[in-house]
Parts: C-alpha cells; sequence; structure tokens
C-alpha cells in the first residue's frame, strides 16, 4: 500500500501523523500495519534500525486499544531506558487525537515508587526495560492479565544485553492468547528459541534483504599503521568541518583514551561509557542530541537507545569482531531518505576481515586515502570562508562599535584585512599540518614493508594477555609501541590465543623488549612478557606458564 490512509487507519491517528510529516509508510511500516489490522496472529518482522519500527507496531495496537478501560492492556520491552523513552514519546505524538489514553514509562536508575504511583493510577501501553519490568511484575504492582499485545522491540540486543532470563520469566507471566510481536535487525538462535517456545501460529516479514547495509550510506576505509590510527581519526574529522557522528571503540577503556585526547586537542567531542552514572549518561546523550557535541566516542552496548536521525559519519576505529555489529552501527547513519558515510579505519592485517564484513553486509567499501595536510587546510579555509559569507550580520548591535574598527583597520588594504582575518583562525591549521606525514598504506609501501619484515630476523615472544582480556593483534601492538617507543622496529606474526598471546619482535631489540614489559599493568593485570621458543605448543606451554609463575615467586624474577 503507498499511503497510510489505503490502509485503514483512524482519522484521528491518520491526523497525528501527518502533523508529524509522516507522508508515505516505510517497508516495514507498509508489510506490518496491514497485517496487524487484518489478523490476530504473532508477527517477527525483520528491520534495521532507522527503518520505522516503532510507528510499523503502535499505530495498529492503537487502533484496537479499549480506551474504556485503564487496565494495562499493551507492553513494549526494549534493551534500554533511553529506546523506552523514545517508544513512549512516539506512542503519546501517535496517539494525541485520542481521548484517555495512557503511557508509563519503567526503567532502571529512576524512582521505582512514582513509577509504581503511575501503574496505579492506570495505563494502556507500559514501555520498559526487562529488568524494571520484572521488578514491578514480582512487586505484583504491574498488572499483566489483561496484556493483548506484547511487543519485544530490538529483541536481539536485549539477548546480547543478557536480558533473555528476564523476558522468559516475562513472556511466561503474560496471558497465553495475548498476541506477541517480535521486531529484531538479525535472526539469532536465541531468538528462534522464544519464538518456537511463546509464539503461537506466527507470520514472519520483513524489510529488505535479512543483515544487509542500508542503501544511503557509503562505506569507506582507511588503512593505516595502528600507531597512527588516532592521527587519522583527527585528520576525517578536519575534513569534514561540519562532521556530526558516532566514533566506536571496542572497549571503555579506548573510548576513555580516545574522547580525552581528542577533547585535549581541541575538538567538540565526548564519551559515552558503562563507567558513567545515569546523570552523566543522561547529559552527554542530550548534549549530543542538540548538535552541542560533534563527535560522540561511545562503546555499542553505551550508544544502544540513542536514537539520532540526522548523523553524518559513523567511524569504526576498530573493526567489531562481529560482523552484524558493523551492519548495526553503519545503520545509525543514512537514515530518512539522507546520505552517510560508515567509515573504518584498519591496518594491513584486517583486510580479510573487512572482506567478510563486505560479503555480510553486501556492500562493497571504497578504500579512501587518508586525507594530506594540504587537503584539510583548503577544506578548512574555504569553509571558513563560507560560514563569513553566510553569517548573518547584526548591524545595529555593532553599529557603535564600527567607527573605532574602521579606523583601528584602515591601513590595511582590502586584500591585506582579508589575508589577516582569514589568518585568525587558519594559522593553527597551518602550523599543525605543516610537513605532516603521508599516514596511508598504499600496495607498494605495502609490499616494501612486507619485504623488510622477511628480511627482519624475528624472536617470538609469550604474554600473558589473550581475547579473554579483550585483546585483539591492533591492541597488542599498541601495547607494545606504547610501552617500548620502538615505533621503527618490526612485528612480525601474532597470534591470540585466549589467556595468553604470542608474536613475533625484531631480534635486534630483545632487550629493550624485555625491559620495558618489567613491572607494566594493563586494566589491571601484571604483564609478563618473556621469550618464547619458535614453535610452542600453546596447551602445553601454558601449563608450563602456571609452573613458571610459582617458581618466580620462589625464586625471584628470575628467567626459565
Amino acid at each position: 500500500m503507498n499511503t497510510f490512509e489505503e490502509m485503514g487507519l483512524d482519522p484521528k491517528i491518520l491526523d497525528a501523523i501527518k502533523d508529524l510529516g509522516f507522508e508515505t509508510p516505510t517497508p516495514i511500516q507498509a508489510k506490518a500495519i496491514p497485517y496487524l489490522l487484518n489478523s490476530d496472529k504473532d508477527l517477527i518482522a525483520l528491520a534495521q534500525t532507522g527503518t520505522g519500527k516503532t510507528a510499523a507496531f503502535s499505530l495498529p495496537i492503537l487502533q484496537q486499544i479499549d480506551l474504556g478501560s485503564k487496565k494495562t492492556q499493551t507492553l513494549i520491552l526494549s534493551p534500554t531506558r533511553e529506546l523506552a523513552l523514545q517508544i513512549a514519546k512516539d506512542v503519546k505524538n501517535y496517539s494525541k487525537n485520542l481521548k484517555n489514553l495512557r503511557v508509563t514509562v519503567v526503567y532502571g536508575g529512576a524512582n521505582i515508587v512514582s513509577q509504581m504511583k503511575e501503574l496505579e493510577r492506570g495505563s494502556q501501553f507500559v514501555v520498559g526495560t526487562p529488568g524494571r519490568m520484572l521488578d514491578l511484575l514480582r512487586r505484583k504492582k504491574l498488572k499483566v492479565n489483561n496484556i493483548t499485545n506484547l511487543v519485544l522491540d530490538e529483541a536481539d540486543e536485549m539477548l546480547s544485553m543478557g536480558f533473555k532470563d528476564d523476558l522468559e520469566t516475562i513472556l511466561a507471566e503474560t496471558p497465553a492468547s495475548r498476541r506477541t510481536l517480535l521486531f529484531s535487525a538479525t535472526m539469532p538462535k536465541e531468538i528462534l528459541s522464544i519464538a518456537n517456545n511463546y509464539m503461537r501460529e506466527r507470520e514472519e516479514i520483513s524489510s529488505g534483504k535479512r543483515n544487509i547495509a542500508a542503501e544511503n550510506v557509503n562505506h569507506v576505509y582507511y588503512m593505516v599503521q595502528a600507531r597512527n590510527r588516532y592521527d587519522a581519526l583527527k585528520r576525517i574529522a578536519d575534513v569534514n568541518p561540519d562532521i556530526y557522528g558516532i566514533v566506536f571503540c571496542r572497549t571503555r577503556r579506548e573510548t576513555k583514551e580516545v574522547a580525552e585526547k581528542l577533547m585535549n586537542d581541541g575538538y567538540n567531542a565526548d564519551a559515552l561509557h558503562g563507567d558513567l552514572s545515569q546523570a552523566q549518561r543522561d547529559y552527554v546523550m542530550n548534549r549530543f542530541r542538540t548538535r552541542n557535541l560533534q563527535i560522540l566516542v561511545a562503546t555499542d552496548v553505551a550508544a544502544r537507545g540513542l536514537d539520532v536521525k540526522e548523523l553524518s559519519h559513523i567511524i569504526n576505529y576498530n573493526l567489531p569482531d562481529d560482523k552484524e555489529v558493523y551492519i548495526h552501527r553503519s545503520g545509525r547513519t543514512g537514515r530518512a531518505g539522507k546520505k552517510g558515510t560508515s567509515a573504518v579505519i584498519i591496518h594491513s592485517r584486517e583486510t580479510n576481515k573487512l572482506r567478510e564484513i563486505e560479503k555480510k553486509a553486501g556492500k562493497k567499501f571504497e578504500q579512501k586515502q587518508v586525507p594530506t595536510g594540504k587537503e584539510i587546510c583548503e577544506k578548512q579555509l574555504f569553509n571558513l570562508i563560507d560560514r563569513v559569507e553566510k553569517v548573518q550580520v547584526n548591524k545595529e548591535e555593532i553599529e557603535s562599535f564600527l567607527e573605532v574598527i574602521y579606523k583601528k583597520l584602515s591601513w590595511l588594504s582590502r586584500e591585506e584585512l582579508i589575508q589577516h582575518f582569514v589568518s585568525v583562525e587558519f594559522n593553527r591549521f597551518l602550523s599543525y599540518y605543516q610537513n605532516a606525514p603521508d599516514l596511508n598504506i598504499n600496495v607498494g609501501t605495502q609490499r616494501k614493508r612486507e619485504d623488510r619484515r622477511k628480511a627482519t630476523n624475528f624472536s617470538r615472544f609469550f604474554i600473558n594477555l589473550g581475547s579473554k582480556n579483550g585483546l585483539n593483534p591492533a591492541q597488542l601492538i599498541t601495547i607494545i609501541n606504547k610501552q617500548t617507543q620502538l615505533h621503527h622496529a618490526d612485528i612480525g606474526g601474532i597470534d591470540i590465543m585466549k589467556k595468553f598471546s604470542f608474536f613475533e619482535f625484531d631480534k635486534k631489540y630483545e632487550r629493550e623488549l624485555l625491559k620495558a614489559f618489567k613491572n607494566v599493568q594493563v586494566d589491571g593485570i601484571d604483564v609478563i612478557v618473556d621469550k618464547s621458543k619458535k614453535e610452542p605448543k600453546a596447551e602445553r606451554f601454558g601449563a608450563r606458564f602456571g609452573q613458571k609463575k610459582r617458581n618466580k615467586r620462589q625464586r625471584g624474577n628470575k628467567r626459565f
């Protein structure tokens, strides 16, 4: 169906969505709304973030709600407080012409007493996070015996955040006659398990192809040395003066470090991670939503529920381990018919991983060159000129100052005045990027580097950090470079195990490497680096390492 009117929606609902600027339904809305209006069967709907899922399930439910009863008839579960608040806000906007409709949102980190009082007053719609809903159920403050619709929004996200048990408990408490609507971007086996156990006869619909990246997103990558990753990020930001985007990092620690560096270097940035209190989190998110922040540095978990529709860039500071995570990230830009860019900063060892993501996303990534200092200066200069040309002049306010200003600058010619004016803001870019090195790895450079590595005599080393500690090759290279400061030394093969890893390092710098890792901690772990046999067997080596630590305690720092 091409219009909302053709679907048979109530005129009061149609008027509300027209006021919101809704013109034509999105693909998921065009499929889900008619189905839910004309069927009482369960539904699994697959659609990416930002495709209009809230309207897809809430508009038909609003039309079917019993406004004469204050009893809770619809539960909507979401993975985060922010998404719950957004859903509740949308439902209220859609139902503004419906009298006596009440929507209550419940979530952790807020006063549960006030939420219980809201429920006691009666709400047909209750939106919230699984943990708080379960708490209210156990306190017998959330009554679910009259539930006719149960919606699981972003179901895959809720499962990945560890809410499986909570979801199953809530599902088991609601009436078997309810209709269950499961909206998800992906279909992992845990989703199928819930569907098989708790859904009746069901229909499955999807918007576009599964796990395919958004059409309006330009996917690009920059290839640099791991140690140049942050400098590459800065150049990407500098060449896009109007950037409004999210930089995704792998860990909280990396998120903090990157955000602090950006802020110290004068960028309009801040961090969003799990160590923030709810008040701090709300403050950062509100600043970003209102565009008082240009760059938000975040982990995937922390960014869930952040619904911002006009992002220009998503920048992957590291490739995610899960290929579907990349699709979720990139889907945050290129929304509402607008174009967006999803960029990845990789090093040469990650090309195979990038190709796997290309295959999963169904998109070809374009290799872009990290901008040179000259390109950045040119872009910043003309951005400055554009701002000057378009600035609104408040002549009445500055009139009294102009005579003194004209006199002060009268000795300058028109050309000299423009040169002075431009240089006020432009000089810092000129000085910073003067003689700036090329950060790109091109094919020729990479081959030379590989040839040099082949000619390098490597020693093999053991380190007591592995994938269990969140270690990956890029992070290991960063740790080695940070501790040794031997950026010119070659690093060879890297093998990441679960609890420990092996790496090759230029044999000429063995002593410097071992000395650099004495009394070093990473994330509170005492790091041990020692020389390894050329081809150790991991299991035997791990057992020997445990014995070795015991021996060290007895004999001091004697090497084994």
